[in-house]
Order: C-alpha cells, then sequence, then structure tokens
C-alpha cells in the first residue's frame, strides 16, 4: 500500500544559526541508511531506504514523499539505495546469508524484481554504488577468506569480479554497512573500505581484475573501528571517513585524504567533530561527512573540516550543489549550501 508523506519543513538548530540541513521528514519507524540523489528534467528525485522494509521516494525537491514497498521483504534492512530518476532504482539489503540481497525497480516503486542474493557462510552486503543505470558494483564481507564484489553491466545480470588476484582479508577484519558507502567508482577505478583489526583501502584500476590494498591511519583495532565510507572528487582526489562508532565523540582519526589517487594517504590536518558514517563530494574541492553527533564540511579535500551542527545522519548524497541525509527515526534532511 502507498503512503503520502507531506513534507514538514523546519530549520534545525542545535544553536546557532549556521545550520547546513532544513529535516523534510521525522517521525517514521525506521533508521534511514540509504540516500540517492539525481537531477531529472527541471528538478531533483530523491531516494531514501532503511530498517523495516522502508522505502521512500520524492519526484518533487522533497516536498512530498510517497512510501514503497517490496512484496515479502518487510523484515529486510535496506541498507543502500541507487536511484535514477523517478521510475528506475536499485535497492540493496543488508544480512547474514540470503538476507542480503539486491532489488531492482523500473516503475517507479510499484514492482521489485529480485536480481540477487546468496546463502554462502560468510556472504553479507555492505555497499552498493553505481555509475550509470546498467553499471553498479556491490561489497560483500569475506566469503571463503576473501572480500567479494559483485558487478552489474548491463543492470540485469550480477556476477562475482575475479578474485584470484584480490588479497586475502585479514582475520575479523570486514566492511562496514552503516551508510552503504564503503565503496566506491572513481575516475582511477575502483576502491572499498575495511575496519577492524586495521583500517585498509584496496583499489582495483582494471575493473576488477586485479587489486591492491594499503593500510591507513583511520582508528582501527577494534570490531567497530575503521574506514566507513569513501568518496572522490575528479581523477585523483579521493576522501575517507570512519573512526569508531561506539565512541561517536572521539575526533582523532577519523577523517583521511590522498591527492594521488590512492596511492598515499594522510590523516586530515584538523579532524572532523567524530566518528563520521558517510561522506560525499558537492563539487572538486567541497565535502560533507555525516555522523551520530554532527555534519562536517570541508573546503580544501578533506584537509580541513569544520563542524556546523549536531544533527543525527547515517548517510549523505548529493547531485552537483543538492544534497540530501537521511538519520534514525525516519530522519531526512535537505542540505542548505553556504
Amino acid at each position: 500500500m502507498f503512503l503520502f508523506l507531506m513534507l514538514f519543513r523546519f530549520l534545525f538548530n542545535p544553536g546557532d544559526s549556521g545550520s547546513w540541513w532544513s529535516v523534510q521528514t521525522g517521525g517514521l519507524d525506521t533508521n534511514l541508511r540509504g540516500v540517492s540523489v539525481k537531477s531529472y528534467g527541471t528538478g531533483f528525485n530523491v531516494w531514501a531506504s532503511g530498517s523495516n522494509g522502508v522505502i521512500l521516494r520524492s519526484t518533487n525537491d522533497g516536498e512530498t514523499w510517497k512510501q514503497l514497498s517490496v512484496a515479502g521483504a518487510g523484515a529486510l534492512d535496506f541498507r543502500d539505495i541507487q536511484g535514477f530518476g523517478p521510475d528506475l532504482a536499485y535497492v540493496m539489503s543488508s544480512g547474514d546469508g540470503n538476507a542480503s540481497r539486491i532489488y531492482k525497480t523500473t516503475d517507479g516503486g510499484a514492482a521489485w524484481k529480485l536480481q540477487y542474493s546468496d546463502s554462502r557462510t560468510g556472504f553479507f552486503l555492505d555497499s552498493l554504488v553505481c555509475s550509470s543505470s546498467t553499471h553498479c558494483v556491490a561489497l560483500s564481507d569475506p566469503v571463503d577468506g576473501k572480500f567479494l564484489v559483485l558487478n552489474t553491466e548491463d543492470g540485469e545480470h550480477w556476477s562475482e569480479l575475479p578474485r584470484d588476484k584480490m588479497p586475502a582479508a585479514l582475520t575479523k577484519e570486514g566492511a562496514f554497512a552503516a551508510s552503504g558507502t564503503a565503496i566506491a567508482l572513481c575516475e582511477g577505478g575502483i576502491y572499498f573500505g575495511t575496519g577492524g583489526p586495521k583500517a585498509r583501502i584496496f583499489h582495483s584500476s582494471d575493473n576488477g581484475r586485479s587489486w591492491t590494498v594499503a593500510e591507513t591511519p583511520i582508528s582501527s583495532g577494534s570490531p567497530s573501528s575503521g574506514v566507513f565510507s569513501i568518496a572522490c572528487a575528479g581523477p585523483d582526489t579521493l576522501v575517507v571517513v570512519g573512526g569508531d562508532y561506539t565512541q561517536p565523540s572521539r575526533a582523532d582519526r577519523s577523517a583521511i585524504f590522498s591527492m594521488d589517487a590512492g596511492a598515499t594517504w594522510e590523516l586530515s590536518a584538523q579532524q572532523p567533530g567524530g566518528y563520521r558514517s558517510a561522506v560525499a563530494s558537492f563539487s572538486d574541492r567541497d565535502f560533507a561527512a555525516v555522523g551520530t553527533n554532527g555534519t562536517d564540511v570541508s573546503e580544501d579535500r578533506g584537509i580541513h573540516w569544520q563542524h556546523t551542527d549536531h544533527l543525527n545522519l547515517n548517510a549523505v548524497s548529493f547531485d552537483g550543489k543538492q544534497g540530501w541525509a537521511v538519520g534514525p527515526k525516519g530522519t531526512i534532511a535537505r542540505f542548505n549550501s553556504h
């Protein structure tokens, strides 16, 4: 059954007048962790997804929202969504074995087709990203000792990328599904981040035929710490955020950057205000990072971060300077560019 959610808009104000977010919806029984915004026609189409099988869509710049559902998937946790206009979207659920699934709709969410599931031990989807409406990759935790990356080139059929040249996962190493952004498609290839014993970045420059891996200075050493999100701008600039989600206010080693397509990584000179679950770019220099205790913005490719407000958010998506973020209790917020 479709449900229209009317906008209520107020400016979140944590004590100053400089908030970067206008909250548009809230109060739903869901923890939203997936969000995707794409321009089409003269406006923007926004998709959001979360726990309890919730999927939301706005085709009018967030003025109204329609709640959608996948048949038989009311108990799934939809951690990521990738939308292309008002009709086409992929949504990914996270969970052990076949609780991790990829669905696709081509009719605005009226019907969803199950495209991929897997019952192997260790299979757990963390992130989904698409460079077009037909080319997408998805990341799973290690299966048989190595991380698993799925790929589709036609938007219909998914297959594993070869893993013979994938470095082995460390004991208890995994990826995080906090925002569905632990994997990225960039001009330099595929990148994904991990956590646990070490915080590492895997990189393939040849569409997954071979991989390299680099240890990074992001906080690690516990099951709750590591790389949570990767964003890129241009051929060389990469920004990574994370930290320890059990210590949301710990403001050290939660952001790094690379200016050479991931060959080297440096800690940000001025760190965000704590653990950050997602980062996204809204220009070739500007990035926003969101987390439990608020948002930080960098205007110099991730070198310095400025804490802007304290709204609890899980994930963020931009198309140009048009951005939306999502969080607990059905929160959807629109970015106020300063």
